[in-house]
């Protein structure tokens, strides 16, 4: 075993200390972990559990994410939307003696009480941030969505509130159309400090990536409270399977399993101690593979490899490339490895559109659930 490298965290950031505004407004849900057994045969003698975060409000584990960073930017700018109203307060007394003839333009320049989240998305962040933000005062949403987006997902967020504009070839156009309407709210807002439009990425974020990491810290929670003998399996997270798209969801397992792994709790750091994770992708949107396998082919400084398109049916998972901080967490759970040096702490795994369509067909025999191919 190679000596760890990372940073102890310290008790401050024990799992109850995680996203505790988003929790407290209920912005997302504490999902099941069931065993399956038609996976657990599959996979003899390992037992196979699935997290239900397709329970989640708006469909996917995407909620937690967005709900934290939603209330999080939330509380700052009525942070910021009280700090502003006493500035005015106090401008209006110091001319209170032209009252008269200030009170239109007082009026006029009052700060605005309600803020806008812009996003953009291929469908599942757009539908977690319009179901988290149509749950918190004053928070509108603006989704820009590729031309690939499914129709009845353009139609699901319409009647969930959003204002949703159709734009580009691929997510990475939209989500520069998004980026241009939050600077050119920021200009129109005259102080250069935001305004009332936040920019709200799908997966780029470390408030995302601490709130995903969420679903780790139920993971261990609810491992520690099977009963030892059903099915009589160590309380011990062998491996964690989870699709990448952009990577956020993949920052926040890493986030999670780092948190409980030195927390402090000795149970809950044997339950991740020695956590591979297997990272799934599509051929034809394995912008992780490419920068992954990238590094670890020797090829220099941990970098990220740009794909000149998405030609994959899990159309979701359509991120051109991944943030570069996936790669930087995936190369330190490797190094801190202890599986051995063979790398084998993460891995990368790549399947066809084909195999991905069988398997969703195969989870709704086995399972009675519908699952998207990402």
């Amino acid at each position: 075993m190679r000596t760890p490298t990372t940073t102890a965290l310290s008790s401050s950031t024990s799992p109850s200390c995680v996203a505790v505004d988003a929790r407290s407004l209920n912005l997302f849900s504490t999902t099941p972990l069931i065993y399956s057994i038609p996976l657990s045969k599959l996979c003899h003698p390992h037992p196979v559990y699935l997290k239900l975060d397709l329970l989640q409000q708006s469909g996917s584990f995407k909620d937690r994410g967005m709900a934290h960073l939603c209330a999080t930017v939330h509380k700052v700018y009525n942070a910021n939307l009280k700090q502003k109203q006493q500035q005015q307060q106090q401008q209006q007394q110091q001319q209170q003696q032209h009252s008269t003839s200030s009170t239109d333009d007082d009026n006029n320049n009052a700060t605005p009480s309600r803020m806008k989240v812009i996003s953009s998305s291929g469908g599942n962040a757009g539908l977690a941030v319009t179901t988290v933000a149509r749950n918190i005062p004053e928070m509108d949403v603006s989704v820009v969505v590729p031309e690939t987006t499914k129709s009845m997902v353009v139609e699901k967020l319409r009647s969930l509130g959003a204002e949703v504009t159709v734009f580009g070839k691929n997510w990475d156009e939209a989500d520069g159309l998004a980026r241009r309407w939050v600077e050119e709210a920021k200009e129109g807002d005259g102080d250069g400090g935001g305004g009332s439009a936040v920019y709200v990425s799908p997966f780029d974020n470390p408030l995302l990536w601490t709130g995903h990491s969420t679903v780790i810290d139920e993971i261990v929670t609810q491992m520690l409270d099977l009963p030892s003998s059903s099915p009589p399996v160590p309380k011990k997270i062998g491996a964690v399977l989870a699709s990448v798209g952009g990577g956020g969801l993949l920052c926040g397992i890493f986030e999670g399993i780092e948190r409980n792994y030195f927390g402090g709790d000795a149970a809950r750091s044997d339950v991740v101690r020695g956590t591979k994770v297997v990272a799934c992708e599509t051929e034809g949107a394995a912008s992780f593979a490419a920068s992954f396998n990238n590094h670890n082919n020797g090829k220099g400084k941990p970098s990220t490899v740009r794909l000149e398109g998405i030609t994959s049916v899990a159309t979701s998972l359509g991120a051109l490339e991944v943030t570069p901080a996936v790669i930087q967490r995936a190369n330190r759970h490797k190094d801190r490895g202890e599986m051995g040096d063979d790398g084998d702490d993460v891995m990368s795994y790549v399947c066809s559109d084909a195999e991905a369509v069988g398997a969703c067909a195969n989870f709704a025999k086995d399972h009675r659930m519908l699952v998207e191919p990402a």
